[in-house]
């Protein structure tokens, strides 16, 4: 009776726990508990997920992100507050700390509350730059709903992202191609040169942000926070050690607005919106359950050979590398298949690579995926890495070194002169030259010299 009780309390874990790679501690800081009603539907699918959800306000006494240098939350998200800052518990350096100890963090912005400044300054480490004043609307006199917003202009409808819009990165937040997003009172942003940023949903190009309550009547184009596709509406950043920041329109994540129903402007047709997908998607990638990329292996060996990960070559053997990778969706591991018209590469390199060449499949098996090459080392003795070094968007990062030695040949691993073939008239010569010294020797040693005494006495 113990044994199946302890079966089933195990399978019950297993059941409840979550499918991220980093944890199931979800910590949502709102401005009151009771505003969670709005995201019922949002909040209802994470924990079905697995994930174990925390609610606090910034005004919380036991509100803490670390408990004794560890984290106490594996997940943040950020809703709109009506607060200036967040607090001493969630100022803006905590908020980095947490990033670079691997957190994640989701914050979302809105046109009708002032966003934080402790958010506004966590953003501005990240490179992700907020109006100064702290709030602004993003409207489009072409793109908007004419059912919720035919005067205000400040729900934008916008065809889903699709799967060729990058090339060389995973589809992630490809939708339907007839499909449409409702993005409703959203305080656009604008990215940095940082490479770790990486936008999933920008406005149109006749879209803009401005302040409603100081340009209320008028907007001067030279006053305007941003425009066109200069504003990102939904942007991800992935830091060095994997963490991962999204930002998006924190109601586009409301109940209301998962499922409505709104029309184009200027007579378009209605149609129900793929927010629900998309805030799935976006939420799953930014608490790790998509694009996790796993390395589980790592093998080179002389070609021949069965002594795996030498630490030592000679110069021009043929040698192969393979790297075995899994990528983690949502609730398994599965083989990494790279995308289209990109290419996992692989590096042999001392201070600068002397092979960069292209890994193709050579193996799968039902979670893993291998993919290797052959080639022959370089004529340079010293000390060389295979590395490869795999940095995409919406990707955590694979970095794999491995450090080897490369000598120079042997005296006893030359080949032998005879079967060089640029050596044989230089061989040719020297025979020709000991043949011609050993018949001298021979015809001298052998040959009678003349009686001279003889001749002499007849003369006399």
């Amino acid at each position: 009776m113990r044994l199946s009780l302890s079966v089933v309390i195990s399978a019950l874990a297993a059941a409840t726990s979550a499918l991220s790679t980093t944890g199931s501690r979800l910590l949502v800081v709102l401005d009151d508990v009771a505003d969670k009603a709005a995201y019922g539907q949002f909040f209802g699918d994470l924990a079905a997920r697995g994930f174990d959800i925390n609610y606090e306000t910034p005004r919380s006494d036991k509100l803490s992100l670390f408990d004794l240098g560890e984290r106490r939350y594996d997940h943040l998200i950020f809703l709109p507050t009506k607060v200036k800052a967040l607090g001493p518990n969630l100022t803006p350096n905590l908020l980095v700390d947490f990033i670079n100890a691997r957190g994640n963090i989701l914050v979302g912005l809105s046109s009708t509350t002032p966003t934080t400044s402790s958010i506004v300054s966590m953003l501005a480490e990240l490179d992700i730059s907020l109006p100064a004043e702290r709030t602004g609307t993003v409207v489009d006199h072409f793109h908007y709903d004419a059912v919720s917003a035919p005067e205000t202009h400040d729900v934008l409808v916008l065809d889903t992202p699709t799967p060729n819009e990058r090339a060389g990165v995973k589809p992630y937040f490809a939708l339907p191609a007839a499909g449409v997003l409702a993005v409703p009172h959203t305080a656009g942003h604008v990215l940095g040169n940082s490479h770790l940023l990486t936008p999933i949903l920008r406005a149109p190009d006749t879209a803009y942000s401005y302040n409603p309550k100081e340009q209320a009547a008028t907007v001067e184009p030279d006053e305007l926070f941003a425009a066109g596709r200069q504003l990102a509406l939904v942007s991800a950043l992935q830091a060095r050690n994997s963490a991962r920041v999204a930002v998006a329109p924190a109601e586009m994540l409301q109940d209301k607005w998962l499922d409505a129903t709104v029309a184009r402007a200027h007579g378009g047709p209605e149609s129900k919106t793929e927010n629900k997908e998309f805030a799935r998607r976006l939420s799953g990638w930014a608490f790790q359950e998509i694009g996790v990329v796993r390395v589980n292996d790592v093998e080179h060996r002389l070609v021949g050979s069965d002594e795996p990960n030498p630490t030592l070559y000679r110069i021009k053997n043929d040698v192969t590398y393979s790297i075995s990778l899994s990528e983690y969706s949502w609730d398994k591991w599965v083989p990494f298949a790279v995308p289209e018209q990109d290419a996992l590469q692989l590096e042999f390199s001392m201070l600068s690579p002397f092979h960069r060449l292209n890994l193709a499949p050579v193996g799968k098996t039902a979670d893993a995926a291998t993919y290797g090459v052959q080639f022959t080392t370089p004529d340079q003795h010293g000390i060389f890495n295979f590395l490869v070094n795999y940095k995409r968007p919406f990707l955590t990062s694979i970095e794999e070194k491995r450090t080897v030695s490369v000598r120079h040949m042997a005296h006893d691993e030359w080949p032998r002169s005879y079967v060089i073939s640029g050596a044989w008239p230089w061989i040719a010569g020297i025979a020709a030259t000991v043949s011609g010294f050993v018949a001298f020797s021979a015809l001298w040693m052998y040959s009678k010299p003349t009686d001279t005494t003889t001749a002499t006495k007849k003369t006399q």
